[in-house]
């Protein structure tokens, strides 16, 4: 996630940059399908708090430990599990500490061979510092990441558990779920790029070739109780009508506690370059509370971005919110 908040003029100029030299793809005649109506499950909080909590007794995923090791190879069995076709894009990127990294993009694909798709994706590697201003708690040892990194993942794995025991048909929609690696490995108050390594590696190296998707929703610190999403501007610049149309549903839905109609400066997280690279619009749903000092949950980068951070209630908001966009998508009614 943005584990900084981007200057507002040079973010403006990246944006301006990258998007005069996006070129148009040309449309592809989609194959007409039959119609199905499909209900969207009720999403459990419970078991993406367990997800979580799995996560975290691994302790900190930070490239180049056992705890990411582990962390990985648990992954890839749960989505498996789920009937997913996993792919462990590997990479190794240098930071801008002058270290390489091993890290492993996750991806899940859900009826693989289907034409329309969406991705789905979050981190799942942890912050290597505590380096938050408003803590100098141990600050040079790695953090465990309950929501920051934990909590997107957590989501997704339940969805995918959903989708396994209410599947949709290929004919209707394909879902691509990524864990981006090294994601927090940045710099802060360092260049943008120094952040978002696997996002950057994956955007530039799809896992299939001549990859496209229709659009895409990234999850970042979706778990603290009273998390507040907001319209982050990335997202509105490159999915406006995409990021209107969760919120207006997640509203609909009796979720707009959460999901708030309020404009936010931009961030440079995943989704910044699946849409200046990929070319692929997405939306980051990310909390943005207010009265801190950082423009994220207190808890940011510090210690004490644990358990008990995390919210059953905003988890099931969340959870419910995408699950029905996955759904509705399928339906054709989205």
């Amino acid at each position: 996630m943005l584990y900084k908040k981007a200057s507002f003029l040079v973010l403006a100029a990246m944006l301006l940059l990258a998007s005069a030299c996006k070129t148009d793809k040309p449309d592809v005649p989609e194959t007409p399908v039959t119609p199905k109506l499909y209900k969207a499950p009720a999403f459990s909080a419970d078991s993406a708090y367990t997800y979580i909590e799995r996560q975290v007794a691994f302790g900190p995923r930070l490239p180049n430990t056992e705890g990411h090791k582990a962390c990985r190879k648990w992954l890839v069995e749960q989505l498996k599990g789920y009937g997913l076709d996993v792919i462990e894009q590997n990479f190794q990127p240098v930071t801008y500490t002058g270290s390489t990294l091993n890290a492993t993009n996750i991806i899940g694909r859900y009826n693989p061979d289907a034409r329309k798709r969406i991705v789905l994706a979050a981190h799942w590697d942890t912050r290597h510092i505590a380096d938050s201003p408003l803590s100098t708690e141990r600050q040079s040892e790695p953090i465990l990441g309950a929501d920051d990194a934990g909590s997107g993942v957590g989501v997704l794995l339940e969805l995918a558990r959903q989708l396994k025991a209410n599947p949709i048909e290929a004919q209707h929609l394909g879902i691509d779920i990524i864990f981006f690696d090294a994601e927090d490995y940045g710099q802060s108050g360092g260049s943008e790029t120094t952040y978002c390594l696997g996002s950057q590696h994956w955007s530039k190296n799809p896992h299939v070739s001549n990859y496209k998707a229709n659009y895409g929703i990234l999850l970042d610190m979706v778990g603290a109780g009273g998390a507040r999403f907001t319209k982050e501007q990335v997202s509105m610049r490159y999915a406006p009508e995409l990021m209107n149309k969760v919120w207006k549903m997640a509203n609909s839905m009796g979720h707009g506690n959460h999901f708030v109609d309020v404009p936010t400066g931009p961030l440079v997280d995943d989704h910044y370059f699946v849409n200046t690279i990929a070319g692929i619009p997405m939306i980051d749903i990310i909390n943005r509370p207010t009265g801190t000092d950082t423009g994220f949950g207190e808890h940011w980068h510090t210690h004490g971005d644990d358990m008990d951070i995390i919210n059953r209630g905003t988890l099931k908001a969340v959870g419910q919110v995408v699950t029905a966009v996955v759904y509705r998508e399928a339906s054709g009614s989205f």
